[in-house]
């Protein structure tokens, strides 16, 4: 939970993540906690809120993730991967077989901004009255805890809520590297950067959307270490050729 402004959501997060079987709570900066609203809003869950972790930043709060999903209610400039909740229940659960996995939500005023969207591999939206599609953020979790608890049984062996195929963005496979975890990327985004300004590719004056259409392909794709390490290199021998010609006209 990113900045949360009311105790109260806390509290309630922490129930609905205990009634469906989450226990790792991680919030990023929330204006008062500890608090007794948050005690009493958890009911049965205050171990949840004991256990909570509280960090400076989203990057800290992600790190050792391989895959997030961030949640947002709204369409941004730029499309981003989109899952409704169903299915991005199945594709957490599925992944969280392999790698440490995080939902990210907002702040109840206005979510989470582009910036910390662009740190997410895929957007997940619950699809509301679009007449009226205002969820509370701990209303928005208990529904997504609903769904991953219902992925959950039937990766189990329950019986399939409603026959629902099960969602699989990326297909199970043994791969002979590990994925690049989160706190790897931002690293190689600048690094990229470098290379685009000094190639000319990239006009820092006018950046457009260049940076962000660039990393959003990199979310995409999912770096394993071997892919990761191949490029910081490129880039890297990049940078010391365009180098070696400045001081050798």
């Amino acid at each position: 939970m990113v900045h949360t402004t009311h105790p109260g959501n806390i509290g309630s997060a922490a129930r609905a993540m205990k009634t469906m079987g989450l226990s790792r709570l991680v919030l990023v900066q929330p204006l008062l906690f500890p608090h007794a609203e948050a005690t009493a809003l958890a009911s049965g869950a205050a171990d949840l809120l004991e256990s909570a972790q509280v960090v400076p930043d989203l990057g800290s709060a992600l790190a050792g993730v391989h895959l997030v999903v961030g949640t947002s209610a709204r369409q941004r400039h730029i499309p981003w991967p989109r899952v409704n909740a169903r299915h991005g229940g199945e594709m957490l659960v599925q992944e969280a077989a392999q790698h440490e996995v995080a939902v990210v939500f907002g702040r109840e005023d206005r979510g989470l901004t582009n910036e910390e969207l662009h740190q997410c591999h895929v957007h997940l939206e619950i699809p509301t009255n679009p007449d009226y599609g205002v969820l509370n953020v701990a209303a928005a979790m208990q529904v997504v805890c609903y769904e991953l608890r219902m992925a959950y049984l039937q990766a189990g062996g329950m019986a399939a809520v409603g026959g629902c195929p099960v969602f699989m963005p990326w297909p199970e496979t043994v791969w002979d590297e590990e994925l690049v975890p989160h706190e790897a990327m931002p690293g190689f985004y600048e690094h990229l950067e470098q290379a685009m300004t000094a190639v000319g590719f990239l006009d820092v004056a006018n950046p457009r959307q260049v940076v962000t259409r660039v990393r959003r392909l990199f979310q995409r794709m999912r770096m394993d270490r071997l892919e990761y390490n191949l490029l910081r290199g490129f880039f890297k021998d990049i940078l010391q050729s365009l180098a070696h010609r400045e001081e050798n006209p």
